[in-house]
């Protein structure tokens, strides 16, 4: 156990510094051996850390210190301090009142509420934290690899005399694993509040990474929102500090399975700083905004570490959530609500990086819903959505941006006949969204594991939403399909400068993808089961093993077909396509059509911007979701006894 204690103060510490360092390092060469080695060394100590204890139970650790305690609350007041500081700058009136609201919270707290609060085991793991410092370690290590090359071109492409501000962004970079770290390992909730702090301010600083006008306010409103989370989270400590008198989370847990009225308005708090966190409606334009960051940042952010500490959150309270009606409601109908909505949006969206944040959104919410449910077999659904949508997501979210560094465009409607430009790269983009909504891979499976847990649970109304949703979630990932092989032509291939450091990357991503979905049976029993028993002390799906590996083998033929003969030159004679017409002048897309004049061939999908667009339907989310989160807030004030 001291092994795994070392690990675990390792995780957290390794990479603030290797952030120090990268802060101070300017030139390309020893930035890349710093990042790629700090990278491997991450990524093997998770790795490490979840293979020597596999199956494990609930694992606590003796580790208290007044210092972390003020080293925490310092941290936490210099965090508003910043926010403060950037919105006197930038005049922004609202972001200044929730950071001063939140420095002063957390100096009271911790000077008149929490002094005399203990937390003797102020670290733990359990297997679902494991699966996160997995998705941490490996799959955010990957994206600040891939990183390396993706901003050397988009360097490149800033105007001549820009400041070269990438040793900030990659520092940033790997503060937010750190932070994700903490929190995820964290039993002592003041830490885990600090760690949720310090990933909201590295996205502000991220987002708002280029200065245009239009990241500066994207970047406001990600904080605004976040600090309100941030407050809920704030608002769930001051209830823990009169009520239950303990801020070890474990403990939390324990009492509101058992009491859950006495913890109604903590765990509603607590749920409500999830869902901002998630990007739930109505806070989903936070993480739409982020897409004007590189993307590495959209990478890192929607996939491995801020979202995910979101649902991360919820999923941990389910137990509670299972017997404790408000927030329960709450936090289904939410989830829910965002994810039918959400996926009907992503119809409307012809940009790549939007469709990846509107789909992001709604698997989100998905994940919500079965966090709400509570129940042992929505639990197993929800983790392996998890699991397999960080994957996914992260492989998507670097294909697109390479793809716009070499085609220049990030529109769906450019990417005809990436078959024939990348081929390699858009195999990748094929994988990663075939991942997401077809048989056999993971998702699919997960999604199927929620179908199940809903009718379980007899939850009707969540079951007509999956239907509606996932019909939803096919036609936009069909339609991107489709654009990649496109209609007959003859491109130049344009992928051969794509840098390594993002061959690795994508290989990495797309290598998780497959093994992930192959060994599906495996991490179920040593990964995801184990903490389910230990928290509900039952199994969580009654799936046959046999029925888990015959998806795993069908897993493995799709993806031979996918990536066989990759590389390999054409054989055989190539001949003129005939489209309605003779072809002219050797052009593929231009063809003799019925009067001897020339055509050319076209194509595009219909997004049916009146049906599904934004405007038409966000609204009603915002509304419905807003008005639930009221209702549940003022139940559970009502609820729970001396919250104030």
């Amino acid at each position: 156990m001291e092994l795994s204690l070392g690990l675990l103060g390792f995780l957290i510490v390794f990479p603030l510094i290797v952030a120090a360092v990268l802060l101070f390092v300017r030139h390309d060469g020893p930035r890349r051996v710093i990042v790629c080695a700090a990278a491997a060394v991450i990524a093997a100590a998770s790795v490490a850390l979840v293979v020597m204890n596999l199956g494990a139970a609930t694992v606590l650790f003796s580790f208290e210190s007044e210092v972390v305690d003020f080293v925490c609350t310092g941290i936490s007041a210099l965090i508003a301090a910043v926010i403060i500081a950037f919105g006197v700058r930038y005049k922004n009136a609202l972001a200044i009142a929730l950071a001063a609201v939140q420095i002063v919270g957390t100096l009271v707290l911790e000077f008149v509420f929490a002094h005399e609060i203990e937390v003797p085991y102020g670290l733990y793991f359990d297997s679902l934290s494991l699966l996160m410092a997995f998705i941490i370690g490996v799959i955010g290590s990957g994206i600040c690899v891939y990183a390396l090359g993706y901003m050397e071109d988009f360097q490149a492409h800033q105007p001549e005399g820009a400041a070269d501000r990438r040793p900030l962004f990659f520092a940033l970079m790997f503060v937010f694993l750190a932070a994700m770290f903490a929190i995820v390992f964290s039993n002592n909730m003041e830490w885990m509040f600090t760690g949720w702090e310090v990933t909201t301010v590295c996205s502000f600083l991220l987002i708002g990474y280029t200065r245009t006008e239009e990241a500066i306010n994207n970047a406001f409103r990600q904080i605004v929102m976040n600090l309100a989370g941030g407050l809920g989270f704030l608002a769930a400590l001051y209830s823990c500090a009169i009520t239950v008198g303990t801020f070890s989370f474990l403990d939390f847990l324990v009492i509101g399975v058992n009491e859950p009225a006495i913890v109604t308005f903590a765990v509603t708090a607590l749920a409500f700083a999830g869902i901002t966190k998630a990007a739930q409606m109505p806070f989903q334009t936070w993480l739409l905004g982020a897409m004007v960051a590189p993307t590495p940042t959209s990478a890192l952010l929607h996939s491995s570490t801020m979202v995910k500490a979101g649902v991360f959150m919820l999923v941990k309270l389910a137990p509670v959530l299972a017997v404790a009606p408000a927030p329960s409601i709450m936090v289904m109908l939410v989830g829910a609500i965002t994810f039918v909505l959400c996926s009907f949006m992503a119809i409307s969206q012809s940009n790549a990086k939007r469709v990846l944040a509107y789909s992001t959104i709604a698997n989100l919410g998905l994940i919500t819903a079965c966090a709400g449910v509570g129940t042992p077999e929505a639990v197993w659904a929800a983790t392996f959505l998890i699991l397999f949508h960080a994957i996914a997501k992260s492989l998507l979210f670097l294909c697109v941006g390479t793809a716009e560094h070499h085609i220049g465009s990030r529109d769906i409607e450019d990417m005809d006949l990436l078959f024939d430009r990348m081929p390699r790269l858009a195999r990748f983009m094929m994988l990663g969204i075939m991942a997401m909504f077809i048989a056999p891979f993971g998702m699919l499976m997960a999604k199927w594991a929620t179908l199940v847990s809903f009718v379980d649970a007899g939850q009707v109304a969540l079951i007509v939403i999956l239907a509606f949703g996932s019909a939803a979630t096919f036609m936009f990932w069909a339609k991107w399909l489709g654009k990649l092989a496109g209609i007959a032509g003859s491109p130049e291939n344009v992928e051969t400068t794509v840098k390594p450091t993002e061959w690795t990357a994508l290989l990495l991503m797309a290598c998780l993808l497959v093994l992930g979905c192959v060994f599906l049976p495996l991490i179920s029993a040593a990964v995801v089961e184990p903490y389910i028993f230990g928290v509900y002390g039952t199994v969580g799906q009654d799936i046959s093993a046999d029925n888990l590996w015959l998806a795993s083998l069908c897993t493995v033929i799709v993806v031979v077909v996918l990536f066989a003969g990759v590389g390999a030159k054409p054989k055989g004679r190539t001949v003129d396509v005939y489209l309605a017409g003779v072809s002219r002048d050797g052009e593929a897309r231009s063809f003799q059509n019925a009067l001897s004049g020339t055509a050319e061939a076209t194509t595009r999908n219909w997004y049916m911007e009146s049906v599904f667009g934004e405007a038409r339907i966000a609204p009603v989310g915002v509304v419905f979701n807003s008005l639930i989160m009221v209702a549940a807030f003022v139940v559970a004030f009502v609820v729970t006894p001396l919250v104030f």
